[in-house]
């Protein structure tokens, strides 16, 4: 049975279409992202998900439950960290994780968890003084506090620092490998496809693609090149028959192979081969924000 499951999920606000007809299902212990630009559809859908949103039109179910007609039971099971949540700003750290543990029949260790997030030395920090990335490290720790089987985590690692964001990240892996299922909103390419069994691509309140991360690339048909410079010219016949180049072109000194596979290695083999001796070699793939440009016509524009 799927963890999570959405069927024709509509919402509108006023005239605005937020999400239109929006399926999704995510298995049992995947991270599954959800990647859209601003407006996109993508919080509205998961706080539908989580019970927060009445959608106009549709159905959903978290473990077989409805997020709205079984919202204790789904409480209990469903962790949600949100942008911008509201929290008693005079309470401190460890008040508010000790105050959130008790709403659960089981949990973790609020002293554990505040360590796990990086919070040690500001548990007794009120929650009004803390810096805005403090501030989501403690949503997060809120989210996990009851062992949720489900996690959702709408924008995990904003406000954090590089260092704090690879911990977040590590968490995460360590949440998938207890079989934890996450569902990740995240603006941030490397995290998706660092941590993302599938992405799900949102656009214009719609789904435009799932796929693995590298399933999406791949379905973008975008190539790979590598771009290289020779202090002498060559016979570009001795790249053209190789089955991993598509095209060769030149652009401005620099020559451009074009392809698929083990294109470098191929290439650097072939002009071994040939004797020619490759400068300034450099080798690009297509990224996820390429895919993501490609399969939706939008550009990424990096919005939460």
């Amino acid at each position: 049975m799927p963890v999570i499951e959405v069927r024709g999920l509509r919402k509108t606000y006023g005239d605005k279409v937020a999400v239109d007809d929006v399926s999704l299902t995510v298995e049992p212990g995947e991270v599954y992202g959800v990647l859209g630009r601003n407006g996109a559809g993508k919080t509205t859908t998961v706080e539908a998900v989580a019970g927060l949103r009445n959608p106009d039109a549709g159905t959903l179910s978290v473990l077989g439950l409805d997020p709205r007609r079984d919202r204790a039971r789904v409480r209990q099971i469903l962790g949600v960290q949100l942008q911008d949540a509201e929290l008693h700003s005079a309470l401190t750290v460890h008040e508010l994780v000790r105050l959130h543990r008790s709403f659960y029949r089981g949990g973790a260790d609020p002293e554990e968890l505040i360590d796990r997030v990086g919070l040690t030395d500001r548990r007794r920090t009120r929650f009004e003084n803390l810096s805005g990335g403090q501030q989501q490290r403690l949503n997060i720790a809120l989210a996990l506090v009851g062992r949720p089987r489900v996690v959702i985590l709408d924008e995990l690692t904003t406000g954090l620092d590089p260092e704090a964001r690879r911990g977040m990240w590590a968490m995460v892996e360590r949440l998938r490998d207890g079989g934890v299922t996450v569902m990740l909103v995240s603006h941030h390419m490397e995290e998706v496809e660092r941590l993302c069994d599938r992405v799900a691509l949102i656009d214009k309140g719609r789904v435009a693609a799932v796929d693995t991360p590298a399933g999406l690339i791949a379905r973008s048909g975008l190539d790979q090149q590598v771009r290289f410079r020779t202090a002498e010219p060559f016979d570009t016949a001795v790249l053209d028959r190789l089955d991993e180049v598509d095209a060769v072109r030149l652009d401005g000194d620099q020559v451009v192979a074009t392809g698929s596979g083990n294109l470098l290695h191929a290439v650097s083999t072939a002009l071994v081969g040939a004797g020619v001796t490759a400068l300034d070699t450099r080798f690009e793939r297509a990224t996820l924000e390429d895919a993501f440009l490609t399969l939706t016509g939008s550009r990424f524009d990096g919005e939460a």
